[in-house]
């Protein structure tokens, strides 16, 4: 407006000055006046349009930064949107985390729980577990005794680790009963060597539960030799084989006091005792010759007693610990 108002001013001046005519005369202070006026008016007019350009120059910087706000504040705005959504997905993953968690948690618990009555142990289970796992140390203990002394003995322990296996001609020839001089040595000893580890599992006049017996209170219900054939020969004769095997087995291990009779199971019965099943148990084909030196053995198998309840379980404990209360023996 100011600009606008000097510009008037100026045009008016001119309009003046041409009205006057080439006679006519002006003062010259007065010519000065305006003159100054003028030269006033155009400084001012370049002031005016210097301070007209700053200010458009800061009205296109305020509106260039208008501007970036604008954009600044559309991307928050889009980024914002972005996580936001990206919340809501991961409330909606805590969500589906809590409840695994949760189901997690109550199948830990449950599983506990069962664990919990688990751990409590059975008594008569844990006899049983006792029980299995003393035979199996035991025919351990009595094979590796004999193979230091008899280290080509072919014997084996059992796939079921109940029997100790004489297999092929570990103790008699083929078709014979008789036990030769060397094979009535390897019996002598088995029986020794047996007598010796009946005394921790049975009851009887040789029983001794002493410091050194580290055998629970697992009994032996019965040793039992037997004999087995091949399927050559009629199935009775190989039954009488069997049996005869079986009986010089037992006789070979009876000493002049006969101890090895002394060993008693729960009953009160000896837990030795012999049987013949001829060719009825075969462990491999008769249709070879390596299945028939198989099959062709003597079995020392030990039978562990068995309760069928917890009172019985609680019973072997109290005669047991009367053994071991009156110095290890009955």
């Amino acid at each position: 407006m100011t600009i606008s108002f000097l510009l008037i001013v100026m045009i008016l001046l001119a309009f003046f000055a041409t009205q006057l005519s080439s006679q006519d005369t002006v003062p010259r202070d007065q010519f000065n006046v305006i003159l100054n006026d003028l030269r006033e008016a155009r400084a001012d007019i370049r002031r005016l349009e210097a301070e007209r350009d700053a200010a458009r120059e800061a009205l296109d910087a305020a509106i260039s930064e208008r501007n970036a706000a604008i954009e600044e504040r559309d991307r928050l705005r889009a980024e914002n949107a972005d996580l936001l959504a990206r919340i809501r997905e991961l409330e909606a993953l805590v969500d589906q985390l809590q409840r695994d968690l949760d189901a997690v948690t109550a199948e830990r618990d449950d599983l506990l729980e069962r664990l919990s009555r688990l751990q409590q142990i059975n008594p008569l289970e844990a006899y049983l577990a006792q029980a299995i796992e003393q035979r199996r140390e035991i025919l351990i203990e009595l094979r590796e005794r004999l193979l230091i002394e008899f280290p080509d003995l072919q014997v084996v322990i059992s796939a079921e680790q109940d029997a100790l296996r004489f297999q092929g001609e570990g103790l008699f020839r083929s078709g014979s009963s008789q036990l030769e001089p060397r094979q009535r040595q390897i019996v002598d000893t088995m029986g020794r060597l047996l007598d010796e580890i009946l005394v921790c599992f049975t009851l009887g006049d040789r029983a001794n539960r002493g410091p050194d017996c580290d055998s629970g209170n697992a009994l032996i219900e019965a040793v039992q030799i037997e004999g087995h054939t091949d399927a050559d020969g009629s199935d009775l004769n190989n039954l009488r084989l069997s049996t005869d095997r079986a009986n010089a087995t037992l006789l070979v291990m009876l000493d002049e006091e006969r101890t090895i009779l002394a060993h008693e199971n729960l009953r009160g019965q000896p837990v030795m005792s012999v049987s013949g099943y001829g060719e009825m148990r075969p462990i491999e084909t008769n249709a070879t010759t390596e299945g028939k030196a198989a099959n062709r053995r003597i079995d020392l198998r030990i039978i562990m007693y068995a309760p069928s309840t917890v009172e019985e379980v609680e019973e072997i404990g109290r005669r047991l610990d009367a053994l071991r209360a009156a110095g290890g023996s009955e």
